[in-house]
């Protein structure tokens, strides 16, 4: 047996060393190679700083569950809080504890059958929901008491959010209502909560808190008591004007209760069940789960392009369940990018560390995918025709691209619009990023029109002088770009003194209220006494600025300062040109532009100059006949409501005939 085992030992070893010596031998080809991604190579450069552990992807669909929502939403309409539930609480003790509650609270908190029904109900059925609503509030309630407390709010209508939403900012009601607020479209927009494809800040919790305090602010105004506010806040002013009218003038919420609509009889009592459960649940024995995601522990970015959530996980090692949690507003996971104003993105602290500290290439890698899309047929049919103009002697067709605007007008539907450009909606919805069928009214809508035309070869003179032109553009822009670069190498610091405010500084040195706060990482427009401001861009800095693009710019350049109400439309006119031009020369993407900015203008400054003069003789007057609407006269003047309502004053609709209206400014 032993010799067995010792020959079999032997045997192994030499089938070792023989498998060793294939291996070592074996060419290099045979070896598989692990091909690394574009992605795997950005992130191989990344700083990472002490990563803090992850969250667990439980947890995160815990947050963003609906079925709280839905269970808390139907107890509150179906409950009936005048049957009595068997539950052990005594009445006594009930009462004492909402006495309690009401020596520290505005609120009128008094004891009353159904409210103790109620309570009860909660505590028998709804157990394990506040538990999990416990561990969420965490994250929302400071928020929440940031923004009432600006307003003078009281902090316990924090709880409300509990009520309306069971903390979940992508709630959605039967009727629309959305977000931690349950904010309508016609009031979130009254607030000025932004609303468009890509963004719904009703689903914001810091802007949707501040837009609820301030309806809580103003509500008080006019009703002067806590809880007819809240019962204002979930059926509106009016209906609880009409029950106090019903009630024979009462304004007491218990007196007026059963004159408010159905569902609100129910929502004070829930609000107050919801505060007393909070106040008191260690007695009734809830433990709050655990929460992991605190406010305090994220911060923001703000993003420079576009950027999707699926990229940003990608990148910097994060569930797309966390992204949607921090970040709710965004309704398609995308970040947009516009040029009018800033979107943020908010993370947990040690990833805002890693994304800032690789931005740069996090930026670059989304620019690497941006390319990988396919781009429209007409684009490489374009650049053949260019090529086969330089390389041959006879004449070819061109394709030339035109983007023209159509400004969606009361009545307009892409079928329409479609047929009057001779494009198919299809090509409408792509071009606008449009999800439906439905034209959104007073939008600007783009569209694409081509032409072909013959270009010989006796052309080419005139497109290499546009290129000349072009490329001098673009010499100018370097240098400016370098100007400006070197002036913010070192940049001037401005004391703070008494009187002063962030205007009248940025009047002082001839900049913007925005980059001072950009500069100086000041988020509100609160300065104090004695604080040193960096200032990057100084009245004469600017001046040389300017002077170095006259310099360069050839007879057939002018440069354009945009002033306040100018549009791309209004300039092409100013200097008889096209929008299409403007964009080309100016590398501008859409029609948004900014007041201060300047642009170049291709065409010779002396012919320019006289059909600017042209234009300003052309300014006339319309006289308001008998059954005119701005509209009609609009269409007439070729020119939009908007146009005449600013160049006139006009604020409303209406129109006496007779009137005198300034068109084409």
């Amino acid at each position: 047996m032993n010799i067995k085992n010792i020959t079999l030992s032997v045997l192994l070893m030499l089938a070792g060393k023989a498998f060793s010596q294939d291996s070592a031998n074996a060419p290099e080809s045979a070896i598989p190679q692990v091909k690394i991604s574009y992605l795997d190579s950005i992130k191989a450069t990344f700083v990472h700083d002490k990563m803090a552990s992850c969250v667990d992807s439980l947890w995160m669909n815990e947050l963003t569950n609906l079925d709280i929502y839905n269970d808390l939403a139907n107890d509150i309409k179906t409950i009936n809080i005048d049957e009595k539930v068997d539950y052990e609480l005594p009445t006594e003790l009930l009462k004492k504890r909402l006495k309690e509650m009401d020596a520290k609270s505005p609120f009128n908190i008094e004891y009353n059958p159904g409210l103790e029904n109620l309570i009860k109900s909660f505590l028998k059925n709804r157990k394990k929901s506040f538990e999990r609503l416990m561990a969420i509030s965490e994250y929302y309630f400071p928020i929440f008491e940031e923004a009432m407390a600006r307003k003078n709010v009281p902090l316990e209508i924090k709880y409300l959010a509990v009520v309306e939403s069971a903390l979940n900012p992508k709630a959605v009601s039967r009727v629309g209502a959305t977000g931690l607020w349950q904010f309508m479209y016609e009031t979130g927009k009254q607030y000025k909560l932004g609303i468009d494809s890509y963004v719904d800040e009703r689903s914001d919790p810091l802007k949707a808190s501040e837009a609820a305090a301030q309806y809580m602010s103003n509500m008080y105004k006019i009703f002067g008591d806590w809880d007819l506010v809240l019962a204002s806040y979930n059926s509106g002013p009016g209906n609880v004007a009409k029950a106090i009218r019903r009630s024979g003038g009462q304004e007491n919420y218990w007196n007026i209760r059963r004159n408010l609509p159905k569902e609100t009889q129910g929502y004070v009592p829930a609000f107050l069940a919801t505060m007393y459960i909070y106040e008191y649940h260690k007695e009734h024995g809830i433990v709050p789960n655990r929460a992991i995601i605190k406010h305090f522990a994220t911060d923001t970015v703000g993003i420079k392009q576009q950027i999707t959530f699926k990229q940003i996980s990608d990148l910097i090692d994060i569930p797309i369940a966390q992204l949607q949690l921090l970040n709710p507003s965004y309704k398609l996971n995308v970040v947009p990018s516009y040029n009018d104003k800033m979107h943020f993105l908010r993370l947990p602290t040690d990833k805002i560390a890693m994304f800032t500290s690789n931005e740069d290439k996090i930026y670059a890698y989304v620019e690497h995918e941006s390319k990988k899309r396919e781009r429209p047929y007409y684009q490489y049919s374009v650049a053949k025709d260019s090529a086969r103009i330089a390389s041959r002697g006879d004449s070819v067709n061109k394709t030339i691209t035109h983007n023209k605007f159509h400004t969606v007008r009361r009545g307009d539907n892409l079928s329409e619009i479609s047929e009057k450009y001779g494009v198919t909606i299809a090509q409408i919805k792509k071009w606008n990023k449009l999800k439906g069928n439905k034209a959104p009214l007073g939008r600007k809508l783009k569209i694409v029109t081509y032409d072909t035309e013959r270009i010989a070869v006796a052309d080419k003179k005139e497109v290499k002088e546009e290129k000349t032109i072009i490329a001098s553009t673009k010499e100018v822009k370097a240098k400016t770009e370098t100007a400006v670069a070197e002036r913010e190498a070192t940049p001037q610091f401005y004391v703070v003194q008494k009187g002063d405010n962030l205007n009248n500084i940025a009047k002082k040195f001839n900049v913007s209220i925005a980059d001072l706060k950009e500069w100086n990482n000041m988020e509100s427009n609160n300065v104090l006494l004695d604080t040193k401001l960096k200032i990057i861009k100084g009245e004469s800095e600017d001046n040389d600025v300017a002077e170095l693009k006259t310099e360069k710019a050839k007879p057939s350049t002018t440069t354009y300062t945009i002033q306040k109400g100018d549009n791309l439309g209004t300039i092409a006119k100013k200097y008889g040109v096209t929008v299409a031009e403007i964009q080309e020369w100016n590398e501008i993407e859409g029609n948004n532009i900014q007041v201060g900015n300047k642009i170049f203008i291709l065409k010779d400054v002396k012919a320019s100059k006289s059909v600017v003069a042209e234009n300003e003789k052309k300014a006339s007057h319309y006289l308001v006949k008998k059954g005119d609407s701005l509209y009609i006269i609009a269409k007439k003047s070729g020119v939009t409501v908007a146009d005449i309502k600013k160049w006139n004053g006009i604020s409303g609709d209406d129109l006496k005939p007779g009137m005198k209206l300034k068109i084409n400014g």
